[in-house]
């Protein structure tokens, strides 16, 4: 019972912040002045095709259009195409307004959904690198050439950004997924000093267009071709001048269903791929992809086991009987909430417990429709 419970704890602990923490003293003692970025004043630009996808987006596209035409990209050199996974709203109409301003809509029929739209729209598009994008990600107007500047190395194979969130009308969830965002933004810098980060940010990352191959239509394109490249030995790093801008769901419950399906296609890439787990091929990156990945997708696990092996060391000292007391409101306070000036941390602290559980009960149902059979090709977004 003992060594479950400090097991579990360690696990807990490792999974968030443990982890980065051990990035960031192997990446100063051991890699320390590693050239990891080229200069800032590069002045590699390459032909970019920047790829939209979309399904039903009619509230938000001509602004992620108006957004993408200002992109302090050289005009000639940026290609704009909008991947309509077969929208029946006024989707195409609006992006149909913008093609004298060399907008391409490719709009593919039967909605196949966005991985299958990706592996026909990819091999058309003009450009040598290939962006790829959301129709609710706005860009900073200089993300586009932070982000291609990289490939000027030969060993780069793909550069991820990264979202920053904005608050919804009526959202509660800003906050503590910000905070989350902030760890993974962090955690794939330091992955990015020893080799490769693991995966992407789908809203805003970018390929060699030549490397790039067909998916799986259930893959989980962010993090399956983020795979096959590393797979093919090259690098992936983030860009931390590269981000985008998108709002929360006004309530937990959007961000629940996005992290089941976030989880259920995770763990289907990883069972997929279990070749890269395995150190002695994929030496480090591997390692990586054990305590960044399938540690935390086991969280939801160890919490179950925590609580329950607590529970039957209450009697053994009163550091466990604390212990237990603060688990147990943990979970209480999760459902409260805190509201005035005098409650202003207390508010915090809840949101930010009622995010962490929320987020690992999703995961948790990720993983039963996982061994359900349950797959997703198509969903529908949350606005």
């Amino acid at each position: 019972m003992i060594f479950s419970f400090w097991f579990s704890l360690f696990i807990i602990f490792y999974a968030y912040l443990g982890y980065p923490l051990t990035l960031w003293v192997l990446s100063y003692f051991f890699y320390k002045g590693r050239k990891i970025y080229v200069e800032e004043k590069s002045t590699y630009q390459p032909k970019v095709s920047l790829l939209i996808s979309a399904y039903n987006e009619e509230g938000v596209i001509e602004n992620k259009i108006n957004n993408s035409l200002k992109l302090d990209y050289p005009k000639e050199l940026l290609e704009i195409v909008v991947i309509s996974d077969g929208s029946n709203d006024k989707t195409n109409e609006i992006v149909d307004r913008f093609k004298n301003s060399g907008v391409l809509l490719r709009n593919y029929e039967g909605r196949i959904g966005k991985t299958a739209c990706l592996n026909k729209a990819v091999p058309l598009a003009n450009g040598d690198i290939i962006v790829f994008s959301d129709a609710n990600s706005l860009y900073d107007q200089n993300s586009i050439k932070n982000l291609v500047k990289h490939f000027s190395d030969d060993g780069i194979g793909f550069v991820t950004g990264y979202t920053k969130y904005s608050k919804a009308a009526g959202s509660d969830v800003v906050k503590p997924i910000g905070i989350y965002s902030t760890i993974e933004k962090i955690t794939k810098k330091l992955e990015s000093r020893i080799g490769s980060c693991v995966g992407a940010d789908g809203a805003i990352f970018a390929i060699r267009k030549n490397i790039y191959q067909p998916l799986k239509d259930c893959d989980i394109n962010d993090f399956v071709i983020p795979l096959n490249i590393v797979n093919r030995g090259y690098r992936g790093i983030i860009e931390e001048n590269a981000f985008c801008v998108e709002g929360t769901a006004k309530d937990s419950s959007g961000e629940f269903n996005r992290q089941a399906r976030i989880t259920n296609r995770t763990i289907r890439a990883l069972f997929n791929n279990l070749t890269m787990l395995n150190p002695l091929k994929f030496g480090i990156f591997s390692l990586k992809l054990i305590f960044h990945k399938l540690f935390k997708y086991l969280v939801p696990l160890f919490l179950m086991l925590l609580l329950i092996t607590n529970l039957f060391l209450i009697n053994e000292e009163i550091f466990y009987a604390v212990f237990f007391v603060i688990q147990v409101a943990l979970y209480l306070f999760s459902f409260v909430e805190f509201k005035g000036n005098y409650f202003k941390i207390l508010s915090k602290l809840t949101a930010f417990a009622r995010t962490f559980l929320t987020v690992n009960a999703a995961i948790s149902l990720g993983w039963i429709q996982y061994f359900k059979g349950e797959t997703y090709t198509t969903w529908n977004t949350v606005r």
